[in-house]
């Protein structure tokens, strides 16, 4: 019968692990794909609203958000979650326009919002009920 030798098995096992870690990167940049088209459609749906935001507004948009994260007995959707998240960083192009010199503060802000991460929140969620 055919036998393998040590080296063949360790290149075998080694290409079968590549593939392996290949196809799960695949997937996890296909959901990174699907949330960022999803936060896309957010901005442009919310876009005007919010440039419109007095602080008062993104006030109460920005404890709303912090009061449903920290409560245990809410979990929002994806949708929801980015919803908020999208809206924060909106009202960062309201802030770089409204105060030039801290543009830079704006984006940086804008950038952090954007890459919020529903699956972050799920497990901080479950942390919660510990």
């Amino acid at each position: 019968m055919y036998q393998i030798n040590g080296i063949k098995l360790i290149q075998l096992l080694t290409l079968s692990l590549f593939f392996s870690i290949s196809s799960l990167k695949a997937q996890e940049k296909k959901e990174a794909d699907a949330d960022m088209v999803l936060k896309e459609t957010i901005y442009n749906e919310n876009r005007v609203k919010v440039l419109n935001f007095s602080l008062k507004d993104f006030d109460a948009l920005f404890f709303e958000f912090f009061d449903k994260k920290a409560s245990t007995d809410v979990v929002l959707t994806k949708q929801e979650y980015f919803k908020y998240t999208i809206q924060i960083a909106i009202f960062s192009d309201r802030l770089a326009a409204l105060y030039p010199d801290q543009k830079e503060i704006a984006d940086t802000n804008k950038k952090k919002w954007f890459a919020e991460s529903y699956e972050d929140y799920l497990i901080y969620k479950a942390s919660q009920k510990k």
